[in-house]
């Protein structure tokens, strides 16, 4: 259980835990998902009558809120760059799927963007993940940023790191920032 005490990242971690198995239950092959992130307490006192759709309510928890008007492109980095969040948004996540393959194949991907993308989703040793990076605002104005992903292949595990992912929760981070974008 959740409380106001609890680390940052536990707060984080249990916001993309449910992101991830909110995803998780729409399949695979799905387009990256925005959420933006706020303390469920401030939500509840604000729409009382979310109470009966959440399903985390703990002292200090965070609820999701997707943004379905979130359409990345082929460029999912350059459309975060555009995202601000206003300060009512404690953080936020993406949820994306990504292919790759072998660090020991990876020589023989071609250079060409559009034919490496063919020659990874067509090669046996190809490996489909689901990744959820996620970022929340401190109070001393830094932000901190972590990820959950699960494999296609090993769907009964998932694995949790605050560096799995990098370029991909620092762009998420970066949303949090004052910047000139708009969510």
């Amino acid at each position: 259980m959740l409380n106001q005490s609890a680390q940052p990242t536990e707060r984080l971690v249990a916001a993309l835990v449910e992101i991830e198995r909110f995803v998780g239950r729409a399949g695979w092959d799905q387009p990256a998902r925005l959420f933006a992130l706020v303390p469920t307490d401030e939500l509840l006192a604000a729409e009382p009558s979310l109470a009966e759709q959440l399903t985390v309510t703990a002292e200090g928890a965070l609820s999701s809120i997707e943004q379905d008007d979130f359409r990345p492109g082929t460029d999912l980095l350059t459309a975060l760059g555009r995202i601000g969040w206003p300060a009512a948004v404690a953080g936020c996540a993406l949820a994306t799927e990504r292919s790759f393959l072998p660090a020991e194949v990876e020589a023989a991907v071609p250079d060409d963007p559009q034919l490496a993308a063919q020659y990874v989703a067509n090669h046996p040793l190809r490996c489909d993940v689901r990744v959820v990076a996620g970022a929340l605002r401190q109070p001393d104005g830094h932000v901190c940023s972590h990820s959950v992903a699960r494999l296609a292949s090993n769907p009964e595990d998932l694995l949790v790191g605050a560096d799995m992912v990098p370029a991909l929760t620092q762009a998420v981070a970066w949303t949090l920032h004052d910047n000139e974008g708009n969510a």
